[in-house]
This record gives C-alpha cells, structure tokens and sequence, in this order.
C-alpha cells in the first residue's frame, strides 16, 4: 500500500491509483448489484434512456462519492504509515479515519443529489426532495438495497488493506493476537472496522429520518 500511496507522491499519481482502486471496487459490485436485483438486467439491455441514466448515476453519483472517500482514507493512511516514530497515531487512526470518511460519504451524497435535482431535474426538480431521501437511502445501503450500496461496499473494500496494514503495524512486535496468528487477525480486525463503518453511517441514516419525521 505504501508503494502506491504516499504523501510525497505526485498529485496526479496519487489520484490516478486512487481512481483505479475505486474503479476496480465498485467494477464486480455494480454487476452483482443488476443481477441480483430482478428485472433490472434486461431492464439495462434494452438501452435508451434506462441504461443512460444508469450510467450517469455511476459516474455523476457513485464514482466522484467512492473517489473522493477512498482519496482521503488513503491520504490518512499515508501521513500515519510515514511516522513510524509516533505510534500513537496509528492508533489514533480510527479516530480520525472513520468519522472523516461517514462525513464526507454522506455529505457528497447530498450534494450530488441536490446537484442532480437542479441538472438533470431528478427528483421532481425538488432540491428540497433531494436532500429529503439522501437519509433513508443511506439507511438501505448497508443492506444492498440500492445502488449506494454498491458504492458503500466499494469504500469498503478499499479499506480493508488500509486497515488490515495498520493493525499489522501496530502488533508488529506480536507473533499472535490471543491464539490468532497476527497475519489473519490483521484481516479480521479490518472487517470488524468496516463493519463498524457500515452500521455507523446506517445508525446516523436512521437518526437523520427520525429528525426528519
């Protein structure tokens, strides 16, 4: 990971291998996403407006929200990664990483929605219905109900070597966690971290439509 992402980085390399994580994430999830949802497949094979508007949602919605999370988990990997000297800010890192990350997910959300309510007239043209169903949308995503699910699980993904490299490099010195060989605890731990990034952004989704009503 720190081959790719480092802060002395140029900018553009740095933005180039960010949109190519995020491009291969969300690649197998956007085809696991038509086939299991019924009809849509042939829905999208018969082209026109279905299939344009499907692809417009992918790249005016879904990428610059799965770029943009991804390009900040991976700025804060590598300013933490390149102290080894202040070890305490690996363990800062969920601290700082996860609530940055819940943010910024459903703060381009809404922006992209609202933008697309005045573009494209999504919405009924309603900015106001926009930001309306940016909350309950969010709440499903964990569940792989819509397409932001898609766009979830692809941050995800992402950030699960993040994750699974750091917690390595905090039990360095530890052959084992418990009896678990660190080289699989490092993994598990990094799926404990995106769960817990999941049922986060699902519980404030949740308190956001309880606000709402």
């Amino acid at each position: 990971m720190e081959r790719y992402f480092s802060s002395s980085s140029p900018g553009f390399e740095f933005a180039r291998n960010t949109l190519i994580v995020s491009l291969l994430g969300m690649a197998p999830l956007l085809v696991l996403y038509v086939f299991l949802t019924p009809g849509f497949a042939a829905h999208l094979a018969t082209g026109g407006p279905a299939l344009s508007r499907f692809m417009r949602q992918i790249i005016t919605n879904g990428l610059p929200v799965v770029f943009a999370v991804n390009y900040i988990g991976f700025f804060v990997f590598a300013i933490i990664v390149e102290r080894p000297n202040r070890p305490h800010l690996r363990q800062l890192m969920f601290a700082i990483d996860l609530p940055l990350r819940i943010t910024v997910f459903v703060f381009i959300h809404a922006i992209i929605y609202v933008l697309s309510a005045d573009w494209f007239g999504s919405f009924g043209g309603s900015k106001s219905t926009a930001l309306g169903v940016v909350a309950p949308t969010l709440a499903r995503s964990a569940l792989f109900e819509n397409i932001s699910g898609v766009y979830l699980y692809a941050v995800l993904l992402a950030s699960l070597p993040i994750y699974a490299a750091i917690f390595e490099k905090t039990f360095h010195r530890r052959s084992f966690i418990g009896r678990i060989p660190i080289s699989l605890a490092r993994w598990l731990l990094a799926l404990i971290a995106c769960s817990t990034f999941a049922l986060i952004l699902t519980g404030l989704a949740t308190l956001i439509m309880w606000y709402q009503d």
